[in-house]
């Protein structure tokens, strides 16, 4: 696997924080990597691994037109000497994305299909006509989530950071969230921020630990509130949220899934909801290369660079 940048972890210093007596650090995954960063670096990591063993000279997989996803699967193969494959939900849209241009020009081969037909991408017979057309490959669900990823986001953890009495994460596809659940400590809490509307999400954390025999030696917990009207849904209180982020601590987040996360954080330390005496560490999961396409689609400005 590419090699990775050492993480490290950031210790905030806010009036705020110091007011209601909560310790605040965030781990940087997304500076592991220029363009496999954040959590993808570690869903991917034995992906590629397998692939390689597979025999497999070809790597397939799903995603949206913004997909950080795709973008990392896209540079991460291109870099191991692996053939790529995206299939793309929606249709083919020119000029591309910034995010699908990325992919194409780090030779990803982008196959567009219908939603009605994205919706079949976990049926076997979708998948063995998929065989059909593309040849052998070593196949990666949307979100990457797999039971590889997980042993690898099972490593986000390390031994430095069983100081911290509370570990929080943003939801998608729950691949992260199962990892840090698996590594978690016995004093430790979990709480994970989806990025989903609905109440669902709740329902299929508990199926993906038990799925994939997970048993938390810690407590976790789901907050489904700080959706913002849903996935990839904004409203402008989070904008202005993420540009004091910025200002104030010069770390860089995204609308989707890292700027819902720490908003909800800081959300409730400010209204008194998390214990005076905790420390609290957020995993920044990376996904800033969504930002331009961001500001693309919506003329909102974002910050662009968390270097």
């Amino acid at each position: 696997m590419i090699l990775a940048n050492p993480v490290v972890n950031q210790v905030l210093d806010h009036p705020l924080l110091e007011s209601k007596g909560v310790e605040l650090a965030i781990k940087r995954l997304d500076l592991i990597h220029p363009t496999v960063s954040g959590n993808k670096f570690f869903k991917l990591k034995y992906n590629l691994e397998a692939a390689k063993k597979s025999g497999s000279k070809k790597i397939l997989t799903f995603g949206g037109a913004y997909s950080n996803h795709i973008y990392s699967t896209a540079a991460a193969a291109f870099q191991e000497g692996l053939e790529s494959i995206g299939i793309i939900r929606g249709e083919r849209i020119e000029p591309l994305n910034p995010t699908l241009s990325f992919a194409e020009n780090h030779h990803m081969q982008l196959e567009f299909i219908s939603r009605g037909e994205f919706r079949k991408k976990d049926q076997p017979s979708f998948i063995e006509g998929l065989r059909k057309q593309f040849g052998d490959f070593y196949l990666i669900p949307e979100g990457g989530t797999n039971s590889t990823a997980i042993q690898g986001t099972s490593e986000i953890l390390d031994k430095e950071d069983s100081y911290f009495s509370h570990i929080v994460c943003a939801i998608g596809t729950g691949g992260t969230f199962a990892g840090l659940a698996n590594s978690l400590l016995g004093h430790q809490q979990l709480w994970g921020i989806s990025s989903l509307k609905g109440e669902f999400i709740h329902q299929e954390i508990k199926n993906l630990l038990s799925n994939f025999s997970i048993s938390p030696k810690g407590t976790w917990k789901i907050f489904s509130k700080y959706h913002f009207g849903g996935y990839a849904a904004y409203r402008q209180d989070l904008i202005d949220f993420i540009w004091s982020f910025y200002e104030n601590f010069g770390v860089v987040l995204d609308p989707i899934y890292t700027g819902k996360l720490f908003f909800a954080v800081w959300d409730l330390i400010s209204k008194d909801q998390i214990e005076k005496g905790s420390k609290i560490l957020l995993i920044h999961s990376g996904g800033l290369q969504g930002n331009e396409g961001f500001t693309e689609r919506t003329g909102i400005r974002l910050p662009n660079s968390s270097k």
